[in-house]
């Protein structure tokens, strides 16, 4: 019986080894990704459960799948090659594949000599609206040139979509932002890449109907003036 029984864990062990299909593993990729982009929040002492450590995360290795295939978390709320932004935190296809990989894989865990140092996040200050952003709601024409450090959504139905484009004079357009699934509650700026100059002249277009988005001049900029020109449908400027 005893024989029986060591053949039968044997076997079952066997089999749970058998299920782990992929070389990628928690301890020398996804906690590094969970750490750069998801565990700020996602830890001890944070604002969610904890995805610090293998066994805190195994249990939601589907879910996580889940949600950034859907692109709910990280909670960035834009499409990725739609604008530039140095403070992006979407995840890159490469490392959603890494992270499917792993949990169809079987969701390994590693090796211990695999994992890095214990991150130290810093404490999240209150980022303050600036007191020269420009409220955009339905298109606007530039009446004088700015150079933008990024864009805020300010009032933004949950789960919204739409793309935020400048028409230059030149009648060349440059892709802003592309809203979706962005949830009012996660509400934070979207911060070029490199400063864009608009011409004075530039139309901004597609922020729709009860909806409003900050543009955020560049520290510094003369945003004195007028700025904005609304398209005002009852012929009133």
């Amino acid at each position: 019986m005893k024989a029986a029984l060591l053949v039968l864990a044997f076997s079952f062990a066997a089999q749970a080894h058998d299920v782990i299909t992929t070389k990628v593993t928690f301890d020398r990729e996804i906690v590094r990704l969970l750490n750069a982009h998801c565990n700020s929040c996602h830890r001890e002492g944070g604002t969610a459960f904890s995805l610090a450590t293998y066994s805190a995360a195994r249990p939601w290795a589907k879910a996580i799948e889940e949600e950034i295939l859907t692109r709910r978390m990280p909670p960035w709320g834009a499409v990725k090659g739609f604008g530039d932004f140095r403070n992006d935190q979407g995840l890159t296809p490469e490392q959603l594949e890494l992270i499917v990989d792993w949990e169809e894989g079987g969701a390994p865990e590693g090796e211990e000599k695999d994992l890095p140092p214990a991150p130290n996040f810093p404490e999240i200050a209150a980022v303050q609206h600036p007191a020269s952003e420009i409220i955009v709601a339905g298109d606007l024409k530039l009446a004088q040139s700015v150079t933008l450090d990024g864009l805020w959504p300010v009032t933004v139905p949950d789960n919204a979509g739409f793309q935020i484009t400048a028409e230059l004079p030149d009648g060349s357009i440059e892709s802003m932002l592309w809203l979706q699934n962005y949830k009012q509650s996660f509400g934070h700026p979207f911060l070029f890449r490199m400063p864009l100059e608009l011409p004075a002249g530039t139309w901004v277009r597609g922020v729709p109907a009860g909806a409003k988005v900050a543009l955020l001049p560049v520290s510094g900029s003369d945003t004195t003036g007028k700025l904005l020109v609304p398209n005002r449908r009852d012929g009133l400027q």
